[in-house]
């Protein structure tokens, strides 16, 4: 069973060392450690910076919490990840990359996909003059009825 785990980390690296390289970033420990914990399982993350510095202090891998701040804000720029912010500015980082509404969940602070199926965006206003829309986000608020 350990020969698994170990063949599963290397594979962890592996995907993580291409994923930072291939966006042309310099792959650093720090880099790779946080890149490991956001794509190494091959799964779409929505996380904090303070939930990806909860699970490098359970990891103990000795990275900041400025490092995980700078590291985040290093993937967002070259496109890696996505900045997702809710309630005031509170950041999530979305690994999923396609354009997709997100559920904020009021009673736990999560943010989760929600189906695009049947969203329709239609007659976004035009913006200033020289601007251009880059990016609609929609967030749909929801909490347990009591």
């Amino acid at each position: 069973m350990s020969l698994i785990k170990k063949s599963n980390a290397n594979s962890d690296i592996s995907r993580s060392l291409n994923w930072v390289s291939r966006a042309g970033l310099r792959p650093t420990k720090q880099r790779i450690k946080l890149a490991q914990l956001l794509i190494g399982d091959g799964e779409n993350k929505h996380i904090t910076a303070e939930g990806l510095f909860d699970l490098v202090k359970k990891s103990n891998m000795g990275v900041s919490l400025a490092t995980v701040y700078n590291t985040l804000k290093a993937f967002c720029d070259v496109g890696l990840i996505n900045e997702v912010m809710v309630d005031g500015g509170k950041s999530y980082f979305d690994t999923r990359l396609d354009d997709h509404p997100h559920f904020f969940w009021e009673d736990t602070g999560q943010i989760s996909d929600a189906p695009s199926d049947s969203l329709e965006i239609i007659n976004l206003p035009n913006p200033p003059s020289k601007y251009e829309i880059t990016k609609v986000d929609v967030i749909i608020r929801v909490k347990q009825l009591k």
